[in-house]
């Protein structure tokens, strides 16, 4: 008797949509955090190839907000405040959310510009787009405009 084939995981995904000026950036997850984690990256691909960041400090941040989408904007928001103030770009994200907190540690490295070639400089997560959905698939997109 022949068995069916294991359900396979799809990978998760980022990427970027055009909004006049700005960007939107998206990711796609099985749960709320990995959609999140592929946000993130969609995010430092804005400024930089996310391949040529190492991965070589590690920091957290942790954000409250009672909506998912509230939450979103939040994290993006206090992962670009990390990105200014302390001059780092970010390549690996891990993320838990429990109801309204999330936690996340991320890890990074110095801005090097004549390695990292930055293109632009993200101002913030906007509203705009805002949205964080769970598909028919069972998959989870999380998706906003970022000012540039």
């Amino acid at each position: 008797m022949k068995s069916a084939p294991s359900p396979r995981r799809a990978t998760p995904s980022w990427r970027h949509f055009e909004h006049r000026a700005d960007i939107g950036v998206e990711g796609v997850g099985d749960s709320p955090a990995e959609a999140f984690a592929q946000a993130a990256l969609a995010l430092t691909a804005i400024i930089c190839d996310p391949t040529e960041v190492a991965p070589k400090q590690a920091i957290h941040i942790s954000c409250d907000e009672p909506d998912l989408e509230l939450l979103f904007v939040d994290w993006l928001n206090a992962l670009i405040y990390r990105m200014a103030t302390e001059r780092m770009l970010f390549s690996r994200f891990d993320l838990r959310i429990d109801g309204a907190r999330l936690q996340a540690n991320l890890w990074g490295e110095p801005v090097e510009p004549e390695r990292h070639h930055p293109a632009v400089e993200v101002k913030g997560a906007t509203y705009t787009a805002l949205s964080v959905q769970q598909h028919r698939n069972g998959r989870w997109r999380a998706r906003c405009v970022v000012d540039v």
